[in-house]
Formats: structure tokens, sequence, C-alpha cells
């Protein structure tokens, strides 16, 4: 790999950025595409433009064609995170499942009472307000926000931080009531259909989840399919 292209990969993931390095087999050719853009000069046959963002989304590096021959789309993708609000016994369940999956999970509450190392082994503990929190923490588009606490004073400023960010899931826990009045509330600090519209709540897919391991299946569920069928 030539050091100009090296340093920019390098720079790309210093800034968590979305890298996929193209390596034309043929040629030997290389380019660069760090959030869409093209580094290292040259251009980017159209043909490849579909098939990149497919590697990117599913993390999954391949060998394509092209019309300047075969091609190897190696990833480079920042980390995936989950941002928990609420030690919760859902998020118990939760944070192991998203772990395998490759997450790197925080649960944020500040009721330490609550998120103790007990109850959440081997996981990052937040106690900071949740706005704060979040704030810190800067969800990006491989992150994904979940809001446990039916409690709006925990709920709420999470999710307008989260609904500010790129995360790439942003839900909460409540019936279709409960969301609905957290709309109103939402609506105060300025946020509207749009953003609203991004919000998955209930949390999960309609499963019939009981138990809090169900419902951390069904967000578990949720949350890939937001990940690999996003644009």
């Amino acid at each position: 790999m030539k050091t100009e292209l090296l340093a920019a990969l390098n720079a790309a993931r210093a800034r968590k950025k979305r890298a996929c390095l193209a390596k034309f087999l043929e040629t030997h050719d290389a380019l660069l595409i760090v959030d869409g853009d093209v580094i290292g000069g040259g251009t980017m046959p159209e043909e490849l433009q579909e098939p990149v963002a497919a590697a990117l989304r599913q993390d999954k590096s391949r060998a394509v064609d092209s019309s300047k021959g075969r091609v190897f789309l190696q990833v480079f993708n920042p980390p995936l995170r989950l941002i928990v609000v609420g030690a919760v016994h859902i998020s118990q369940a939760l944070a192991p499942m998203a772990t395998i999956a490759g997450y790197e999970v925080a649960i944020v509450d500040p009721r330490r009472a609550f998120a103790t190392d007990a109850r959440f082994p081997d996981v990052r503990l937040v106690d900071d307000w949740p706005d704060e929190a979040l704030e810190r923490l800067a969800p990006d588009r491989r992150t994904a926000v979940v809001t446990l606490t039916h409690d709006p004073k925990l709920d709420d400023p999470a999710l307008d931080i989260a609904l500010k960010s790129e995360a790439f899931y942003v839900a909460a826990l409540g019936s279709r009531r409960t969301h609905a009045s957290r709309k109103e509330r939402l609506s105060a600090l300025g946020h509207n259909e749009a953003a609203f519209s991004r919000i998955h709540g209930p949390a999960g897919l309609d499963i019939g989840a009981v138990s809090p391991a169900e419902i951390a299946i069904s967000v578990m569920a949720e949350m890939t399919q937001a990940l690999r069928k996003a644009v």
C-alpha cells in the first residue's frame, strides 16, 4: 500500500470513520473510500458504489468484478457500540448478548445502587447523568442507543442527544401511550416528526416477548436489522 494511502487509512480509523480499501488485483492500483469520499487519486468505477456500500454495511470484505478487473474490497469499520440507558433487568440480558455480537457496551445510569459490577460484570458502567454521558460518549453511525428506564428524567435527556447524533439505532422501552407522551416532551425540546421516526418505540421486534431476556432478544434482533439493512 502506498504511504499516503496508509496514512489516510490510519487517520480515518483514528477518527472512527468508515473506510474501504479497493485493491485492483490486475493493475495493483488502490483507492481508499472514506465515508463515501475517494482518497488517493483516481475515481471509483460507478459499478463499485453499491458493492462498497454493501461491504461496509455487512462488515464483510470481499472480491468483486469491475470494468477494471477483479477488485478486493477490504473493510475497515469502526467498532460497533451499544449505549444502554438504565441498569435494569433487561440490560443485564442485553449487555452480554451485544458483547457476543461484537459490540462495545456501556451502561449509563446515575443510580449507583443499580449500576454495580456485581450486576454487570465486565461491562463499562457510566454513572453520569444521561445527557452528560451521551455527550461524552458521542454516538456515531456505528452506535446504537437504547433507553430502558421508563423514567423521563433519565430517558429523555439521552434521547435528546441520540436524536442529534448519527446513531444507526435509537430505541426506547414503553407502551405506545408512553411513546406518545415521550414525543410530546421531545417536541418541547425542539424535535420534529422526522426525528420521532428514528425512534423505535416500543423497543424491539414484535415477537410477543414477555420476560427481560425475551425483550432483550427482540431489541437485539431489531438492532441487527437496523444495522444490516441500513443504507
